[in-house]
């Protein structure tokens, strides 16, 4: 068991974030034991097609036996949505020993990996250099396993996180851990307690605060492995069994029926720019009456304009191709 004790100024210091390296070091979790993430099985054999052998090699030596995290490959976001280069410029900062405590702990009971084996010994391996590789490849594995997917990502943990905030709001902190996980226990005594963990320590607040992380690749609570890390806390996101869902058939009767048949027209020609002039033409319309349509497209940011001489060129922008594109259009 694991757990944190939280005083007044720990709970008003309570706050959500969105992690991108925490997901980036989480997917590494579903590719080592696929049987705890059913819902991902098809991401990951697309991933592990694609990923180059040695890559995956060091890529899996960064988990553990017991599915264990380096700590220093997940640090507390200290904004509410770092970016992932923000995040891997602290990791570049991560003290030496802070490095060689973490992957030794995050292996424990066992041995590093042969791959990671050089770095136990301090004054024997080059630890700067160890980060710049790891770094460079948490990055390229970012850009080919989870960029692509991100948007849509992002938006079902931040989803999460406006039913957790709703929860706090309504009923305080029992309510919202209460909700989070069975496996987590707010206490009387004022100790969040998170069970069935293979660590046992005790981490006092100390009015650093509470960073609640939501993943897509958490099957339960996961805190740092380090007693001596502020506390922080990984969760399962609520929607996670929605995200590889496909995406809905294009409707366009639905998108006429929202911006009316002449304009729901005007935004499938406007795929290439065109000026008022020639859209009236095909249309078989005055210029008048498609000036007042594209007024509107372009006062919501469904198309964009641009002067080429003494002409106007529509075209849509990249909210009216989002719309067109699932729309039919």
């Amino acid at each position: 068991m694991i757990s944190f004790r939280l005083d007044v100024e720990d709970l008003a210091d309570t706050r959500f974030a969105i992690s991108p390296l925490r997901e980036v070091m989480g997917s590494l979790r579903a590719l080592r034991a696929p049987a705890l993430y059913p819902l991902h099985v098809r991401w990951r054999a697309a991933v592990l097609q694609g990923l180059d052998p040695a890559d995956a090699r060091l890529l899996a030596a960064l988990v553990g036996d017991t599915l264990a995290l380096p700590d220093f490959l997940t640090p507390r976001p200290t904004s509410f949505a770092p970016t992932l280069d923000e995040q891997l410029t602290v990791v570049r900062a991560t003290p030496e020993e802070t490095v060689r405590r973490d992957l030794l702990a995050a292996h424990a009971p066992g041995p590093l990996p042969d791959v990671l084996r050089a770095v136990t010994a301090p004054g024997d391996a080059p630890v700067a250099e160890l980060l710049e590789e790891l770094c460079a490849l948490l990055r390229r594995y970012w850009e080919s396993a989870l960029l692509p997917s991100w948007p849509r990502m992002r938006l079902v943990l931040e989803a999460d996180i406006t039913h957790r905030a709703r929860r706090l709001a309504t009923g305080g902190a029992r309510l919202l851990f209460s909700d989070l996980h069975r496996n987590l226990r707010w206490e009387d005594d004022g100790v969040l307690r998170i069970d069935r963990m293979r660590g046992r320590h005790h981490v006092d607040g100390s009015g650093r605060g509470l960073r609640l992380v939501p993943s897509l690749f958490a099957h339960q609570p996961a805190p740092p492995v380090s007693a001596a890390e502020p506390p922080m806390l990984a969760y399962p996101s609520r929607g996670a069994g929605t995200l590889w869902e496909p995406e809905p058939e294009p409707d366009a009767p639905a998108l006429a029926a929202l911006l009316g048949a002449p304009r729901t027209t005007l935004l499938r020609l406007l795929a290439d720019p065109l000026p008022t002039v020639e859209l009236a033409r095909r249309l078989g319309v005055t210029p008048s009456a498609v000036s007042q349509h594209l007024r509107v497209l372009h006062a919501t940011g469904l198309v964009t304009r641009a002067r080429d001489g003494r002409r106007v060129l529509y075209r849509r922008s990249p909210l009216g191709e989002r719309l067109a594109r699932h729309g039919g259009a």
